[in-house]
């Protein structure tokens, strides 16, 4: 069972391995080529899945993938819109993630449905069907063949799209840092919030009606985002985002108030947290090279992501629920320096619009 689970840590490790390579793939031809064969790749990855006879072909079902969700899943998505609508995207990105936070509304209640009824092997080959079936033709016929010109790179800005001037360096190294450690927070509760619910005393129904409501959380602060037209730099976004994790974070370290609240703040920081990575690089280092950023952006946060859940199964097991929200707030707030640090050099940034 370990290598089983294992097996989607090694999904991500090839996402991240992949994933700068994809946004320079999207900067040069738009996206459609890359997000086609996202469709394909992931259709060819369930079926490996749902054919596996032994782990080794279970496994490589899961690079094949970890290929697939690098060329087709947010990062690949947002580097599209980036590439196709140049410095207006950021609309774009927010009703992409919006739709994006029912996915798991809808497939989760599908997929025990389709295990239930057809086997897990049988729901594989479902998926793959969706893949080829309905995501492949819409990419195919919704995406441009030709991307738009983007407007010609200022003076003083590096022609090459995976380049950094010495400015924006510093930016850049913050920006990591805050999408890697919020990946890890991400990824952590994500697998283990059940976990440390019950260890703080709560039962499992209560457990798991209190972790039900983070999908609806982050759908709501996405929601409040897009009707703020987007009026706001996605550096304020970015603030907000991270300033709500660590309030929702702080709530359940300290066991103080409605646990119901703390989860509510920290899922709505975590639905804006989504906007926030996939806007603030645009402002930073505008449409010509954001394809570029956005698939260098992505490689440490996938890596922290596949390593973060295990490595927070042993340390939950060592320390115990409370000192474990205790870690997990001590990311947030280092989390809200780097922001803070981010906020400050901001007038350095060349293609910044200023917040």
């Amino acid at each position: 069972m370990p290598w089983i689970v294992g097996a989607l840590s090694v999904g991500l490790l090839t996402a991240g391995a992949v994933a700068p390579y994809v946004g320079r793939a999207i900067g040069e031809t738009g996206g459609r080529p890359v997000l086609a064969a996202a469709a394909i790749l992931l259709a060819a990855g369930q079926f490996t899945l749902g054919i596996a006879p032994n782990l080794p072909v279970f496994v490589f079902g899961w690079i094949v993938l970890g290929a697939g969700m690098a060329a087709g899943l947010y990062d690949a998505a947002f580097s599209t819109l980036g590439r196709l609508y140049g410095g207006a995207a950021r609309s774009a990105i927010t009703m992409l993630t919006l739709w994006g936070g029912f996915a798991s509304t809808v497939c989760w209640p599908l997929s025990a449905y389709l295990v239930a009824h057809l086997g897990w092997r049988g729901t594989c080959f479902v998926y793959a069907a969706i893949q080829l079936l309905i995501s492949l033709p819409l990419m195919l016929t919704i995406l441009p063949r030709v991307p738009p010109e983007l407007p010609t790179l200022t003076t003083g800005t590096s022609g090459a799209a995976s380049n950094l001037l010495p400015a924006e360096r510093r930016a850049f190294q913050l920006l990591s840092g805050i999408v890697v450690i919020g990946g890890a927070i991400g990824a952590i509760v994500g697998v283990h919030l059940l976990t440390l619910l019950q260890g703080q005393g709560n039962g499992l129904a209560a457990a798991v009606a209190l972790g039900a409501l983070v999908g609806p959380a982050q759908v709501g602060g996405r929601v409040i985002e897009m009707a703020g037209g987007g009026r706001h730099h996605p550096l304020w976004t970015m603030r907000a985002a991270l300033g709500l994790i660590a309030l929702g974070l702080g709530l359940m370290a300290l066991d103080v108030g409605p646990i119901g609240l703390a989860i509510i703040l920290y899922g709505a920081g975590n639905g804006v947290f989504s906007i926030a990575k996939g806007t603030l690089p645009l402002a930073q280092f505008g449409p010509q090279r954001y394809a570029a950023a956005i698939g260098r952006l992505a490689r440490p946060s996938l890596i922290a992501q596949a390593i973060a859940p295990t490595a927070g199964a042993l340390l939950l097991d060592r320390i115990g629920s409370g000192p474990m929200f205790g870690a997990l707030l001590s990311l947030a707030l280092l989390n809200v320096v780097l922001v803070a640090g981010l906020w400050l050099d901001r007038r350095n940034w060349p293609h910044a619009t200023g917040p």
